[in-house]
């Protein structure tokens, strides 16, 4: 057993300080065992930081099994058994190479391994289902405790949320607005992207310090915390201890747009740099008119990404002519008077009385659930009234999306519309002319000379 090719495998699931310190002392002691057994270690494997029971790659482990099959390593030493294993199915693939390779165990608190005999095998196989159970024994309690924390409206650890400081109740005014003003134009018609792009530009970063993507801001906007309400797993589950960002109304406007799988994104390609990409109608029907410059010419023109179909017709505009056009003609009609406050009318929705109604609903639910386990009702009764809270909570949740709706016009309301206009960055812009009209990009005379305002036709959508 003396004078033996031995090496040390240390890990600890979790080191929150990054300090690597219970490695450190791991080795410490397994060191002190080799000298007591006269082993000469010749290796050290450390995974720090990393769970066996949660099935990661771990690297030193790994490097660790080849260096036994390749015979270079003949004998282990750990502090315990479940910091080599806590998973059955590592430990089968353990004990098959130790067999192999007569590969010898020790641990520090544990003793002698033997893995070479049945006996000893049975052991190492009830050490391992012992620590299986405390692992998921620990992973119920946890989560247990985080749904307990979240239905008492209290914060429950994790990584900062944008918004919040890290004790995940004071509000970072800054990063707040940020928030606010992001959701206040989703719910006036912005893409994701538009604001993104922005907020880049600005050099507004993530908790981590990195540039925004259109996937971490919308579910930065999805999260029920924004608006004061704590959830597990997606559902709300109480009202938190934290403030909201945003109002209700606002949250669920933003909700009803970026779920709805028939909104019109720009999948996969940058924000659009002109106001009618993807927005003007071409002559096949859709809006598919992109602006780009080919072959040597320096213009932009709009064409039809369908353009290869040529079983319909479709239709190229010089760019620049026809997007001041169309600014042209939206300030125009937005300017006559009266126009604005028609088009920002809106109704006046009791916000609070919808939401507590939907509370109701919830407790309605869960009290018929328990009269049919109790056997007070039949199936077909707790059937019926769950249809129909499900079916009013629907309709409560489109009736606040609807008060959340925020006007893209808003901006221009009070002034001079001309200069408002101008001063709009053109995510807005785009958001505006969606509202408010349909472009239809028309055919023109094969002698037409410049831009010919007959090509466009402007149908408005209010009145």
């Amino acid at each position: 057993m003396t004078n033996r090719a031995a090496a040390i495998y240390v890990r600890i699931s979790r080191d929150r300080a990054g300090a690597g310190l219970g490695v450190e002392r791991q080795e410490t002691e397994c060191r002190a065992l080799a000298d007591r057994l006269g082993w000469q270690v010749t290796q050290v494997y450390c995974d720090n930081d990393i769970s066996a029971f949660s099935g990661r790659r771990r690297p030193g482990y790994e490097r660790m099994l080849a260096d036994i099959k390749d015979g270079r390593i003949i004998a282990v030493i750990a502090w315990h058994p479940d910091r080599l294993h806590r998973r059955a199915a590592e430990l089968e693939r353990y004990i098959t190479l130790c067999e192999a390779q007569q590969v010898d165990n020790q641990t520090v608190t544990a003793g002698m391994w033997d893995l070479s005999t049945a006996s000893g095998r049975m052991v190492a196989r009830q050490l391992g289902a012992v620590a299986v159970y405390e692992s998921e024994h620990k992973s119920e309690r946890l989560r247990s405790a985080r749904i307990q924390q979240a239905a008492a409206g209290k914060h429950h650890g994790g990584i900062r949320c944008y918004g919040y400081d890290k004790d995940g109740v004071t509000v970072i005014p800054e990063e707040a607005a940020e928030v606010a003003n992001a959701a206040k134009l989703v719910a006036e018609g912005v893409s994701l992207r538009g604001i993104v792009a922005d907020m880049n530009a600005r050099g507004i970063t993530t908790v981590t310090g990195k540039t925004w993507t259109s996937q971490q801001l919308r579910q930065t906007l999805l999260s029920p915390r924004i608006i004061g309400q704590s959830s597990h797993k997606g559902d709300i589950v109480g009202t938190a201890a934290w403030p909201a960002i945003i109002d209700d109304a606002t949250w669920h406007a933003v909700d009803a747009i970026l779920s709805d799988p028939d909104r019109r994104t720009n999948k996969g390609g940058n924000a659009p740099r002109w106001l009618g990409s993807g927005l003007y109608v071409c002559t096949c029907g859709k809006r598919t008119l992109r602006a780009s410059v080919t072959g040597g010419s320096r213009r932009y023109t709009y064409r039809c990404a369908n353009a290869s179909d040529h079983s319909v017709a479709h239709v190229t505009r010089d760019a620049v002519a026809l997007d001041e056009f169309v600014e042209r003609v939206i300030v125009e009609r937005l300017s006559r008077p009266g126009t604005m406050e028609a088009l920002l009318r809106r109704d006046d929705t009791d916000v609070k009385a919808l939401r507590a109604e939907q509370a109701k609903l919830g407790k309605r639910k869960d009290k018929a659930a328990t009269m049919f386990a109790a056997g007070t009702i039949g199936a077909g009764q707790l059937a019926t009234i769950t249809r129909l809270a499900d079916q009013r909570s629907k309709q409560i949740a489109e009736t606040l999306a609807q008060a959340g709706w925020r006007s893209p016009l808003e901006p221009l309301a009070g002034g001079d519309i001309a200069a408002a206009w101008e001063g709009l960055p053109l995510p807005q812009k785009r958001a505006i002319l969606d509202v408010i009209a349909d472009v239809h990009v028309l055919p023109t005379k094969p002698t037409t000379r410049g831009f010919d305002p007959n090509g466009v036709r402007i149908d408005w959508k209010v009145r």
